[in-house]
């Protein structure tokens, strides 16, 4: 992904200044997400372009520590993210050759391979402080919330449930018993990496004794048996916003796994499933519903209570001649949305008897004699020059 990141300039993206605080990236993330959502811009690509562009500008600089790094990239080119894998080779600032810089060839440190020539593998001025382990930050995860459809349309505060790895309950992560503390590692001397010293080049591996930690635990915790992370189930608070559709996912910072060496949780991704609802459908932002009526409310007009996602009802006028299928629309009683609420489509379907009585029958068969004998004068006016 840091390769993107040189030539995607995020802040642009977003609209906002370099220096912009964490509020002003919020906010102006937000707007853009309402104005080029497909849901909002349906059948335009370039829209759609555009909304996976701001969200993933918002993915990085939207999160303290991927903006940190992303800066430190764009301000550093190529040579000062750790690109070495993606090219032959690569010289970056800081390093310990000559004015204390720091080059790199193909993702490994040169001031590691020629440490023995340039002082960093034996006692001199320039050999390097210890070094401890690298901060690793946690898994990202991932669960499934089922909500009502009610709940959806109206927002709700949850929880989900999930199992994973967290940090240990009973030695807060610390992997030793309660009441002790792991040991800096005698063989590292808490670098957790060794150097193997190969005449004029000296190369770094992790430490076999402390598998790189750095640290030794001598009395493990009886819970996690000196990890730190033990898999237990839990329950992660989740609000959920109104008008929040299937499908849809949201992000809770922090929620997911544990981050090794003092390195940050991850994240915890919520999708969203929506049951379906008895009487409403939705499409976007609008509500649906089907309205039964029967042929004579149809032919001669009514006036008919339709009900609302909220539990009241309205009173609805359907017009004289009004066909199986016709949707009306009913404005602001569809999906609640902090732009605009959607609409009620509400389509009538003329309900057919299935049985009908001796008068019922009389009756429409007296009504069908009067339809056809219309049809039967509108032909002739329309054929004037025919002979009988």
């Amino acid at each position: 992904m840091q390769h993107d990141w040189l030539d995607k300039d995020f802040y642009k993206m977003l609209d906002v200044k370099k220096d912009a605080t964490d509020k002003e990236i919020t906010k102006s993330y937000r707007k853009l997400a309402r104005k080029y959502h497909p849901d909002a811009n349906a059948g335009d690509s370039k829209a759609e372009e555009r909304f996976k562009e701001i969200s993933e500008a918002y993915d990085v600089i939207g999160d303290d520590d991927k903006r940190k790094e992303y800066d430190d990239v764009r301000r550093l080119g190529p040579v000062g993210g750790g690109f070495g894998g993606a090219r032959p080779g690569g010289f970056g600032p800081d390093t310990g050759m000559g004015g204390g810089r720091n080059f790199s060839f193909d993702g490994v440190d040169i001031g590691d391979l020629l440490g023995g020539v340039f002082g960093g593998g034996g006692p001199g001025p320039r050999q390097r402080a210890p070094q401890g382990p690298r901060a690793q930050p946690g898994e990202d995860l991932n669960a499934d919330l089922h909500l009502s459809f009610d709940e959806s349309i109206a927002g709700v505060t949850t929880s989900v449930h999930l199992t994973s790895d967290a940090s240990c309950s009973t030695c807060s992560g610390s992997g030793s018993r309660p009441g002790t503390t792991p040991s800096s590692c005698s063989r590292c001397g808490g670098r957790g990496v060794l150097d193997d010293n190969q005449g004029l080049f000296s190369l770094s591996q992790p430490c076999p004794q402390c598998g790189g930690r750095g640290r030794v635990v001598d009395d493990p915790c009886t819970t996690c048996r000196g990890t730190g992370t033990e898999r237990r189930p839990r329950q992660v608070k989740v609000r959920i916003p109104a008008g929040v559709k299937e499908g849809q996912r949201i992000r809770l910072k922090g929620r997911g796994g544990p981050g090794t060496f003092g390195g940050r949780p991850g994240d915890l991704f919520v999708t969203v499933k929506v049951a379906a609802h008895e009487v409403f459908g939705r499409k976007g932002s609008n509500l649906t519903v089907t309205l039964p009526i029967s042929f004579a409310e149809a032919a001669l007009g009514t006036r008919v209570k339709v009900p609302t996602i909220d539990g009241g009802s309205l009173t609805l006028k359907v017009p004289a001649g009004t066909a199986s299928g016709k949707t009306f629309r009913v404005k602001g009683k569809g999906v609640p949305a902090k732009k605009a609420t959607g609409d009620l489509l509400v389509s009538v379907e003329v309900d057919v008897p299935t049985t009908l009585s001796d008068d019922q029958r009389a009756a429409i068969e007296a009504m069908a004699a009067t339809f056809e004998s219309t049809v039967a004068e509108t032909d002739d006016v329309a054929q004037p020059g025919s002979t009988s």
